[in-house]
């Protein structure tokens, strides 16, 4: 029966993604040039606050080798609320439909934050140590996030011109009730985002956190 359900989930999600491969292009090159906004911006900041950045960066790290136990729990709890919180914000613009270049925005920051995260990394570890500490600390869970992000996005899109194409009541209601319930799949997705970002890559953290 679970199998079911999820062979039933996974097939939504695929026939989402082929049905709608034009707006996954266009959202897709909305959070690359995020991050490239990101690298850039990291690139050319002046050396006192990059002196700063590196300052905060170098302390947390130092702080993680102390750490003997980590509240697993609240950190959960943190992670989910933050997830779900920005889950449900793409929704709703989504739903709003004169919202969308809200939800653009956003797609566009969480790219911009990711290419400012890695920039930060490399520039302070080195090429080596960047690239693991990004692999270990941030990339785990947006294998799940980040496309779930996406999905919503495109979800609102669709949403958006399917009530711009029929704008009788009738389709609006089954239109929002099918953005609704695939933004609830991406939703359960960026929960378990949350799970893996807690459970493995803060646990790999702590185990490789001494060679950075």
């Amino acid at each position: 029966m679970k199998e079911k359900k999820q062979l039933k989930i996974l097939k939504i999600i695929k026939e989402h993604v082929m049905n709608n491969k034009k707006d996954y292009i266009i959202i897709f090159l909305i959070f690359v040039i995020g991050i490239f906004s990101g690298v850039f911006f990291m690139n050319h900041l002046q050396e006192t606050p990059k002196t700063e950045i590196t300052n905060y960066l170098n302390q947390f790290i130092e702080k993680f080798k102390g750490l003997e136990k980590v509240n697993n729990m609240e950190l959960l709890k943190n992670s989910v609320i933050q997830n779900i919180g920005l889950a449900i914000m793409i929704w709703f613009f989504g739903t709003t439909v004169i919202g969308i270049p809200v939800v653009f925005a956003i797609v566009l920051y969480r790219g911009f934050c990711l290419g400012y995260t890695i920039s930060l990394c490399i520039t302070i570890m080195g090429l080596g140590k960047g690239i693991s500490f990004i692999l270990v600390a941030v990339m785990l869970q947006n294998i799940l996030l980040i496309p779930a992000i996406l999905a919503l996005a495109v979800s609102g899109i669709k949403l958006y011109k399917s009530i711009v194409k029929d704008k009788t009541k009738e389709n609006v209601k089954i239109e929002i009730l099918r953005h609704t319930v695939f933004s609830t799949i991406m939703l359960i997705i960026t929960v378990m985002a949350s799970v893996i970002e807690v459970f493995m890559s803060i646990n790999i953290l702590k185990l490789v956190i001494k060679y950075f």
